[in-house]
């Protein structure tokens, strides 16, 4: 394969939400430790997510929402960091993640990103002036010897992923709640099929592992096998 394996690694909610509402002051990483039922048994997740692979993506907005554009930095982990951001990661973002990564990778079709001035013996910078997410993983791999990817990024991200077959295998904590609401981020959110000529888009999954897990919290796990 000339991209990485990836895994689509997420926390959701019973009918499939990502975040607890549409304004980015809501997020499922402040709320569902405020929430009785749900925070009993959130720490699975975590302690999971701990066991995933050693190369994460994600994207500057989901990062800038969480605070790393204004946070400390941190000590090195073993974890290399992939992140697709034009204009949501500030300088100090960027360090941040050097900081944190044994290796960063930031991919952008923005010349000016703040990527372009930080100096860091660890930081790839992949430049696309057409984005290409398909092209970019080739990328990753050819040059900075990423065999394995865990996706955690946005709905629509997300989405990118599963319409170009990006996808491996999903890997998904499901949480004891519901949450509703439209326009609520789902775990695949972006553009949708409009003629039955698209149904080759979707993507076909086989169930390989389901796990019950401690209070209410469900694992599923599945290999995109269409």
């Amino acid at each position: 394969m000339d991209r990485p394996i990836t895994t689509l690694f997420m926390l959701m909610s019973v009918d499939g939400k990502i975040s607890t509402g549409s304004s980015d002051e809501l997020d499922v990483d402040q709320d569902f430790p405020k929430i009785p039922g749900v925070r009993e048994g959130l720490h699975q997740y975590y302690e999971i997510e701990q066991t995933t692979d050693l190369w994460s993506f994600n994207t500057g907005r989901v990062q800038a929402k969480m605070g790393v554009n204004e946070k400390e930095l941190l000590d090195k982990t073993p974890v290399s960091f992939v992140l697709l951001d034009n204009h949501h990661l500030t300088e100090h973002g960027v360090r941040y993640f050097c900081a944190l990564s044994r290796q960063a990778v930031v991919i952008t079709s923005n010349a000016s990103h703040p990527a372009f001035r930080v100096d860091a013996d660890n930081l790839h910078i992949i430049y696309q002036e057409r984005p290409s997410l398909g092209e970019a993983l080739e990328r990753l791999k050819k040059e900075c010897g990423c065999e394995r990817l865990t996706v955690q990024s946005g709905g629509t991200v997300n989405g990118l992923f599963l319409r170009d077959k990006l996808l491996d295998y999903v890997d998904i904590v499901v949480a004891p709640v519901l949450i509703g609401g439209k326009d609520t981020h789902t775990l695949i959110d972006g553009r949708s099929l409009v003629s039955g000529a698209e149904l080759s888009e979707l993507g076909v999954l086989k169930l390989t592992d389901c796990s019950v897990l401690q209070d209410s919290y469900i694992r599923l796990r599945y290999e995109v096998v269409g």
